[in-house]
């Protein structure tokens, strides 16, 4: 598979009293044109500030850096005016809260119409046919009159039906899904991914899934980037990942996530101690997670590890300093 995204050395910076802190920090990875990659991590730990500034939308106030490849084209320094060509025409975007990313005053069909009148050369007869047949492809019920709704009248999987409907309109490369199941019951969620699979096999999209859930991600992802503190780390295909967690923190998800086939009643979950450290409060040069670790040792209270990488994964811990050979562990050699 050829890339499609390559994205290097990414920063996020907000400012904060006075002065600039990174809440996305040096983040580096390929995208192969066609792949699943989830990214994976707590509420705080930059995946959503990442995702939009891969799409340019980014607060005002923040300061991006590195480099954004959208196969072979640098993304990063356009000017708005740019970056709207690249978005819904080449990036779709789904948004975490469908309620809120839809205008409560307009239209759902001006809303999924938009999007293909701005890219593309359609009359406005035309564009209409196209979002009503993009409501039916998502399935939304009785697309004909969902078309002349506002969001208030959809439910909460119709709104997202909706959106995404309205991220495909232009017929994109990539397809952008930040936390698309948040705001669903479990049921209306199940059906959402799946809707989101067959479209991607249908139009041979390239998929970038954003979630905290990794049960999720293990059924909808190729490979798994876990973010801590804005950082990478760790990096492997989903069920390499899945099966051998190499970081603490990765395994502290994977136990602190449901999974009813394996819990009997009662069974308690096995949450990780502690919070992510607020921008103020991470630690320069250091193991942002060494707080809440428990299996830090003396290594640990040094420098920030670097990403250790084998064929197939990274990891940035001094547990293993070398990774790929079973569980080698770097105490052994420092």
């Amino acid at each position: 598979m050829t890339s499609l995204l390559a994205v290097r050395n990414l920063r996020v910076e907000l400012p904060l009293a006075g002065s600039w802190v990174a809440a996305v920090d040096g983040v580096s990875f390929d995208l192969a044109r066609g792949e699943r990659l989830g990214i994976a991590g707590e509420s705080g730990c930059g995946k959503t500030l990442l995702a939009r500034a891969l799409a340019g939308l980014q607060p005002e106030s923040a300061r991006v850096s590195g480099s954004v490849l959208l196969d072979g084209e640098e993304l990063l320094g356009r000017p708005d005016r740019e970056w709207r060509r690249v978005r819904g025409a080449r990036i779709g975007f789904v948004f975490q809260e469908p309620g809120a990313a839809l205008d409560p005053v307009r239209t759902i069909g001006d809303q999924v119409v938009e999007p293909i009148r701005i890219h593309g050369s359609a009359s406005a007869r035309s564009a209409r046919a196209r979002a009503t047949e993009l409501l039916r492809e998502v399935a939304v019920p009785d697309p004909r009159r969902v078309f002349r709704e506002y969001p208030h009248r959809l439910s909460g999987g119709q709104k997202q039906r909706a959106l995404i409907a309205s991220a495909l309109a232009s017929d994109p490369e990539l397809l952008i899904a930040d936390e698309p199941t948040t705001a669903l019951d479990a049921t209306i969620a199940a059906e959402v991914m799946a809707l989101l699979e067959r479209l991607r096999q249908k139009r041979s999209l390239t998929l970038l899934l954003i979630s905290h859930d990794l049960n999720l991600l293990g059924d909808h992802t190729d490979r798994v980037l876990v973010l801590y503190a804005g950082r990478v780390v760790e990096e492997a295909p989903t069920a390499e990942l899945l099966r051998e967690p190499r970081h603490p923190y990765t395994r502290g998800l994977i136990r602190s996530a449901p999974r009813l086939s394996t819990r009997g009643r009662g069974a308690r979950f096995e949450p990780i101690g502690g919070s992510v450290p607020d921008l103020s409060e991470r630690p320069g040069g250091r193991c942002a997670f060494l707080p809440r670790c428990s299996e830090r040792f003396e290594a640990c209270e040094g420098p920030e590890p670097p990403l250790f990488a084998s064929e197939s994964a990274r990891v940035r811990c001094y547990l293993y300093a070398k990774v790929g050979s079973g569980t080698a562990r770097a105490r052994e050699s420092l």
